[in-house]
């Protein structure tokens, strides 16, 4: 892990050329430092923040078994080139791509109003090491709109070796910093200072420190249960913050299947299971992107190039 963590972190460092971005807009009355006002909605978009206050409220599920034959031959043949590929990476790549052609889904709801997030923020939960007792961390990667694959790998196994410290337990990241002055507090106060930033959340000025720490002020949330021997679950999103994606990815697994003459066979998969708010935009929407993210898993080749056309927020 020591090598290939610090060659991904050189590699990190000296991306050239620069990766493509979205466009950054100018702030206006009523954005917020990290998000844009959304002011152009179809009417009932309006409404439904205040019928639907919070995001346990709106919670939409999707569930998707995606064929991985053609995903671990790809991975097999970049690590026999040298690539640090791995599975987990295909995955992420896939999700920022669809972030950044699908620009409505990286929104989220605050104050009752609609924002757009003013870049590509994945959240994950990781292990400073594999022990069942070993300590867990969050690490929060911010991707610009036209990664590749490689780009979105380096990103990632930079920001985890980071995280992890060296290998040294001590090392903390902003995450752990709030954490640990929080932790010594009585709860009272604690239960007061969510019940503050939440309130300031809501408006739009809760001190950057804080929404900087915070593994719920992202695009998504994503957990690789695979990792870990399991299959993925529905999990819940958090009323807390604003992330209105949650992805979780499950243990390759094989089923019968029929191919296109009606014969059975053998296929592997992976199940994903995605919570989504509602709120932001529409099923239609929504299945679109699932189905582009499908296609992404299945011909991960399409992720080495970068995305040029990069759609702009309403």
């Amino acid at each position: 892990m020591g090598k290939a963590s610090t060659t991904a972190s050189k590699n990190a460092q000296t991306l050239t050329p620069p990766i493509p971005d979205k466009p950054k807009r100018k702030r206006r009355w009523g954005d917020r430092y990290d998000g844009y006002r959304v002011r152009e909605l179809d009417g009932l978009f309006y409404l439904i923040p205040s019928i639907m206050r919070e995001r346990h409220d709106s919670q939409v599920l999707f569930e998707e078994d995606i064929p991985i034959e053609n995903l671990e031959k790809y991975v097999h043949r970049k690590r026999k080139e040298g690539c640090n590929i791995r599975t987990l990476h295909v995955f992420l790549a896939a999700m920022v791509r669809v972030m950044a052609m699908y620009p409505r889904i990286n929104r989220f709801v605050s104050g009752k109003k609609i924002y757009a997030h003013k870049d590509i923020r994945i959240s994950m939960a990781i292990k400073r090491n594999m022990s069942i007792d070993g300590e867990e961390t969050n690490i929060m990667p911010v991707f610009p709109a036209g990664c590749t694959l490689d780009n979105v790998s380096d990103i990632f196994e930079t920001e985890l070796f980071n995280s992890r410290g060296h290998g040294n337990e001590e090392d903390t990241n902003a995450t752990d910093g709030v954490v640990k002055v929080l932790k010594v507090l009585p709860t009272w106060f604690i239960s007061f200072f969510v019940w503050l930033m939440k309130k300031l959340d809501n408006h739009g000025k809760m001190p950057k420190v804080i929404n900087k720490a915070s593994p719920f002020h992202s695009g998504a949330f994503v957990t690789d249960l695979g990792s870990i021997g399991i299959d993925s679950i529905f999990h819940h999103l958090y009323d807390f913050g604003t992330c209105s994606i949650f992805l979780a990815i499950g243990k390759k697994q094989t089923k019968l299947a029929l191919d296109k003459n009606g014969e059975p066979y053998t296929q592997k998969f992976i199940s994903c299971k995605f919570v989504l708010d509602e709120r932001i935009c529409d099923g239609y929407y929504y299945a679109n992107v699932i189905k582009v993210f499908r296609r992404f898993i299945k011909h991960p080749e399409l992720l080495e190039l970068p995305l040029t056309d990069i759609p702009e927020e309403i």
